[in-house]
């Protein structure tokens, strides 16, 4: 009976990429598997019952798309990886790791790391409305980015819209110095960081003056219809049910919306319904509208980010 296996590994880039920062990729698979995962420099030792190296060893290859090219592999990437194994979704996973969305300005690849995003990607892509509704670091508003500033440059679209609900998140806007745009700015400020990713900071003032980019709070897209744009809504759950509907019935000709929130985390007052939460009622059955879900197994952050996710889930139930 076999009780160790050595995967020798092309080159000392896709070791690093394997084993991840601190070797956390390591301890994943291990915890994954139950085997036991040790580098030695181009050498992976995997160590265990016949049954645990099998899985380990699977595990690894899965994951050789990315490793192999001396990508980043997250959390998220493992854990789909198993999800792909116990469902015998080995194709569709090949298929999403090699669907590179786009390159950001430093030349790391963008793609789905989950299932639920490649869904998600795929709604964006197709639909006039989607909503993307799930915990923090579950990429919804990143991606929803990536593809419209993607969907810009291929001229699909004249311009494109970023906005949020300007709700203090136990702080006073009225003590922070300075006028509106100002005080509104660190409500945006992922919302910028996000389209930087992708284009040259120095050329996003420019690319705003001439409204190609608008970053705005939802208030300033009263009375307004939204025509060849892309439109992002994010942090919807902050919204009231008036502001929702107002914002879904801008959506004008040969434009396109996506949604984003988490609907247990709004900000607002105790006695105020969220619109986002109103709306998916609402909206359910009405053709033409994606609706994706996602919960913490998506999530893409740090490790500990979607232990606390999980850890807050299960308290909350």
């Amino acid at each position: 009976m076999a009780d160790a296996l050595t995967i020798q590994l092309p080159n000392i880039p896709s070791a690093i990429a394997l084993a991840g920062d601190a070797e956390e990729n390591l301890k994943i698979l291990s915890r994954q598997t139950g085997a036991s995962l040790v580098l030695r420099g181009q050498e992976l030792l995997i160590s265990g019952t016949e049954k645990q190296i099998e899985l380990a060893s699977r595990l690894v290859r899965s994951l050789e798309d990315i490793w192999i090219k001396g990508n980043t592999i997250s959390s998220a990437d493992i854990f789909t990886a198993r999800q792909a194994l116990d469902s015998d979704r080995q194709d569709e996973l090949h298929e999403l790791q090699r669907d590179i969305l786009s390159k950001t300005r430093r030349g790391e690849e963008v793609r789905a790391k989950t299932f639920r995003q490649r869904q998600y990607i795929e709604a964006i892509r197709k639909r006039d409305l989607t909503f993307g509704i799930g915990p923090a670091g579950t990429g919804k508003t990143y991606l929803a980015v990536v593809v419209a500033v993607q969907a810009l440059l291929a001229n699909q679209f004249e311009r494109i819209i970023l906005t949020r609900p300007a709700v203090e998140a136990g702080e006073k806007l009225g003590f922070l110095p300075g006028d509106l745009q100002q005080k509104v700015n660190p409500y945006l400020r992922p919302l910028y960081d996000a389209i930087n990713e992708f284009i040259d900071p120095e050329k996003v003032p420019n690319l705003i003056e001439r409204g190609v980019i608008e970053v705005a709070p939802l208030a300033y897209m009263r009375g307004r219809t939204l025509n060849n744009a892309f439109v992002i809504v994010d942090e919807a759950q902050n919204t009231t049910p008036a502001q929702m509907k107002m914002v879904l019935t801008r959506l004008g000709f040969r434009s396109r919306m996506v949604i984003t929130g988490d609907t247990t985390q709004t900000d607002l007052p105790l006695n105020q319904q969220s619109g986002l939460g109103v709306a998916l009622q609402v909206l359910k059955s009405v053709e033409g509208i994606a609706f994706c879900e996602f919960t913490q197994k998506d999530v893409v952050r740090h490790p500990l980010v979607q232990r606390i996710v999980a850890a807050y889930e299960q308290h909350e139930k």
